[in-house]
């Protein structure tokens, strides 16, 4: 591992397998009728020797404190750290910090809104939405100040690395679940978002796509992680002018592509004005081992090809394992 970047504590979450985890199309025909929820995953993490979990917190709502105990002692066991993974904040009951309690957990990841693509503007309550996330950041980084733990808001597709920055500084108990793919979305590009968010970073979700150009904008497409576009050696060095030590777990992106509809002028309505070399700078790391306009796009998912996903997933995460131990983690 290059000396200037953090120790880091590989591992996996669940975003990336959630077809073989029986999350994909929860409730629907296509939900995986086979789908191995926890063990499942704890099975991979052991096959692959991760160091740390993103743990689905719906998956411990029936926990009794016997199980937690006997998760907690399997986790000890392999040496794995855990992070406790909430879903949408405003959604969140208050049942991540019992988790986390349990667990011995130190971070608890949120996603903040579902707003996707960078597509702010195309909800009309976005200002509320906002202040909503606002109070419950306060809320909760308070929380878990008093409990001596961190909730660590995630980069999910809506708001930018300046804005994040903002809510960390609201208050105590408050950092950044960085996800190293979803710089695009919010038309920043991967260096630009680091160099923002890197003081403030606890946590790291190590994310790749390709990029296809559109008449509209791009399509953020998965792909095995060290084969896309973020150049992680870049984001690893300035991240360890902050950070000693990280947990960092690999989460290929969904199973539907991402259209970042940042060629449409309505697209940028409640976006800060950016400098046309910030957009350069976004337009060129797309760039980088970029999709073709004519090459096919979609996952087995987006094919209806719902018997070769589980193959598909558990692949990627395997060689997405080994390009990260290759490249010095």
């Amino acid at each position: 591992m290059n000396s200037s970047w953090p120790l880091f504590k590989l591992g996996l979450n669940p975003y990336g397998m959630t077809y073989y985890l029986g999350l994909q199309g929860r409730g629907t025909t296509r939900q995986n009728p086979n789908g191995t929820g926890l063990e499942g995953f704890l099975k991979i993490a052991e096959e692959l020797g991760a160091k740390s979990l993103e743990i689905f917190d719906p998956w411990l709502y029936e926990f009794s404190g016997d199980d937690f105990q006997s998760l907690k002692a399997r986790l000890d066991r392999q040496g794995i750290i855990p992070v406790i993974s909430g879903g949408f904040i405003l959604e969140e009951t208050g049942h991540v910090f019992k988790s986390a309690r349990l667990l011995k957990a130190k971070t608890i990841r949120f996603a903040l809104t579902d707003v996707l693509c960078g597509g702010r503007a195309f909800r009309t309550e976005w200002n509320e939405l906002r202040q909503a996330v606002r109070r419950k950041i306060l809320e909760f980084g308070k929380t878990a100040d008093d409990a001596g733990l961190i909730i660590a808001i995630e980069n999910h597709q809506d708001f930018t690395s300046a804005e994040l920055v903002e809510f960390c500084n609201m208050t105590q108990g408050v950092g950044i679940t960085y996800d190293t793919g979803n710089s695009f979305p919010v038309a920043e590009s991967p260096n630009q978002f680091t160099k923002t968010v890197a003081p403030y970073v606890r946590h790291l979700q190590l994310k790749d796509y390709r990029v296809q150009f559109t008449n509209e904008g791009f399509r953020l497409v998965r792909c095995t992680i060290g084969e896309g576009s973020v150049p992680f050696d870049e984001l690893f060095e300035e991240i360890g002018k902050h950070q000693n030590q990280l947990t960092a777990v690999l989460e290929p992106g969904a199973l539907e592509a991402r259209h970042v509809k940042l060629f449409r002028e309505d697209w940028w309505q409640g976006y800060p004005a950016k400098s046309a070399a910030e957009l350069a700078a976004c337009l060129l790391a797309a760039q980088k081992n970029q999709l073709a306009k004519t090459e096919d796009y979609r996952t087995p998912w987006e094919k209806n090809e719902d018997s070769k996903l589980v193959d598909y997933e558990l692949r990627m995460y395997r060689k997405s394992f080994a390009n990260m131990k290759k490249l010095g983690i």
